[in-house]
Order: C-alpha cells, then structure tokens, then sequence
C-alpha cells in the first residue's frame, strides 16, 4: 500500500443529513488520503487503492444491484477495497435529521438510497416521508453491515470534535504524536453557526439558516404534530441506537 500502508481505507455510511459530508472531509485534512465524496459505484471499483482512500456514501450504478438499505452491493465492495478498511455507520437523532431531510425529501426524494416503496409514500405528509428514510437507512441499511461498522454519533461529533477526530485518527492508524493536523477540520465543526463553522461542501444546498443549535434542532424545527408523526416511524429503530423518544 505505499508509504502510508499504516492507513485503513475507510468507508463512511449512514442516512442523508447525518453528518456523513462533514465527517468524510476530515480525510481531507489527513496528509496521505484520496477523499471521494459520493462517487458513483463505477468510480468506486476505479479507484487507486495502492495508498489510503476514504469514500462517503458510494452512489448507486445500473450496473450492480445494491445491497438492501445501502447504494451499492456490500459484498462487491468488501471483495474489492483491500485490508485494513475502517467502515463507520454515521448516526444522528431521528428528529434532528427529519427536520433537516425536508429540503432533499421534498425534491424528489432527493437523498439515496430511496427506500424500494418511497413511490408508496409520496401522498403522506413530507414529515413522514422524512421518518420513513431515516427509518428504513438505519434499519435495513445499518443491519447489512452491523457486523463491520463503528457507530458514530452526530452528538458527539459536534459535542466535542477534536476528541471525535483524535479517536477516528487513531481508529484508522494515525500516531498520537500527530493530531494536530486535525485541528483545522475539528475548528470548522460547532453545534452553533458561527464566524469559525464551515458547512461541508455536499451539504450545502440542503442548509437552511431556519435553527440555532443543531443537536435538538427539532425543537426549533418541529411543531407537536410534527413531532406525533415521526416517532411512530422511527422509535423502535431510534432505540437501537440508544435514543430513547417515549419521553418526548
């Protein structure tokens, strides 16, 4: 693999709106990796895997027939990438994320993969179509690759994203003794717009200015009857992750 044969190739996953876009561009930050943010799965089977590569969300190809809950077909993947490969399952609170999937729901569904009956779900209220693809990525999708992936949490990314970064860098086989290269990525990423946050690129077309915080956007986002709609969807699956809505 090259003089940076000490790097895993890493693949990042998990549902729209999570955190995927901000959380793969820390490899850009990372001297030795190629960063491909949703390249097609054709490009995908292209790529130069003789030096580190990290890779968000491979989108879908006529060519092959993905994976339940995934945009690609798992097993091809893991044949191809060789080892060591890190792959980490983003995942954000369910009410936070349906309030920031509207944008791209509303267009089409507009986030991949779509669930295979999303045509189904067109005449429901775009609240529950939101529930619904949240639902069936971290459900279905998460369940093909449980097995392999780290769950990482959107919480914790914001919460603290120097530690998030540190753990990651050491994850994929960085040296304690050169984390501050992680100090520009984990500066642009706050809970709070600010003067020093920096939307990730491939998110920025489904950014509103419409909350403050983002951990409990919902709150500023979602009305009650909002609310009532989603947790239906979405709970028994929330609790798999630890999120626990029967309070709310």
């Amino acid at each position: 693999m090259g003089k940076n044969s000490r790097y895993s190739h890493v693949v990042v996953l998990g549902c729209g709106r999570s955190g995927t876009s901000i959380f793969g561009e820390l490899f850009e930050d990372i001297p030795g990796y190629s960063y491909y943010s949703e390249p097609s799965f054709d490009e995908f089977l292209q790529l130069d895997f003789s030096n580190p590569v990290a890779a968000k969300v491979p989108k879908e190809s006529d060519k092959h027939v993905s994976s339940p809950g995934l945009s690609f077909p798992l097993e091809k993947l893991l044949t191809v990438v060789p080892k060591p490969m890190k792959v980490y399952w983003q995942v954000r609170h369910p009410l936070d994320t349906v309030a920031s999937l509207t944008v791209g729901i509303s267009k089409n569904w507009g986030h991949h993969p779509k669930p295979p009956d999303w045509q189904d779900w067109l005449n429901r209220p775009l609240i529950e179509r939101c529930a619904h693809h949240w639902d069936y990525i971290n459900r279905v999708g998460y369940q093909q690759v449980k097995d392999i992936a780290e769950v990482c949490y959107f919480e914790d990314m914001v919460g603290d994203p120097k530690a998030f970064a540190q753990r990651i860098y050491l994850d994929i086989g960085g040296s304690a003794n050169n984390t501050n290269i992680l100090q520009n990525w984990a500066s642009r990423v706050q809970d709070r717009n600010n003067d020093k946050f920096i939307e990730a690129r491939t998110s920025r077309e489904y950014s509103r200015p419409d909350h403050i915080k983002k951990v409990g956007r919902w709150r500023e986002n979602l009305n009650k009857e909002q609310v009532a709609m989603a947790i239906p969807i979405v709970e028994e699956t929330a609790k798999l992750f630890g999120y626990d809505l029967s309070e709310i």
